[in-house]
């Protein structure tokens, strides 16, 4: 049950985003699509934090990856990567993301935790390799975060 509670929360986090924010919250390589996108873990249910072992806090944010092979007339499916990922806040700071692997039936995410602050905007760079790739493909994305 746990095991594709995750899966729900991050389809229903996007789920709630707006059409704007939902439609950078992917990047297309060839044969692949990248899927990700950056919440505050205080918004995860403490029962998915735990299973997943992510701090929830105000000042804690999540970044989730997957990455998803093409195949023609499905939806795709969940391939292994080896996922960088940095941000850089407005102050020109750098922030390493180390970023950990959850694999259930039918789906591979990699997650990273970093602290956030009121209203702070990260720009996030995701360095991209797919199991059995030779190179690495660059995603971004930019998120502002909100402290209640």
């Amino acid at each position: 049950m746990f095991l594709h509670s995750f899966r729900l929360l991050v389809l229903t986090t996007l789920c709630l985003l707006s059409f704007n924010t939902l439609a950078e919250n992917s990047t297309s390589i060839p044969g692949y699509k990248i899927h990700h996108n950056a919440i505050p873990s205080a918004s995860l249910d403490p029962g998915i934090a735990n299973q997943y072992h992510i701090q929830r806090s105000k000042y804690r944010g999540m970044l989730n990856v997957s990455v998803i092979k093409e195949i023609p007339d499905t939806t795709g499916k969940a391939v292994s990567a080896i996922i960088l990922a940095k941000a850089v806040n407005i102050r020109g700071q750098l922030i390493s993301i180390p970023m950990r692997k959850v694999s259930e039936p039918n789906a591979i995410y990699y997650i990273g935790e970093f602290r956030i602050a009121d209203q702070e905007t990260l720009d996030f760079t995701l360095e991209v390799k797919p199991a059995g790739e030779t190179r690495f493909y660059t995603a971004k994305l930019k998120q502002q975060f909100f402290i209640d």
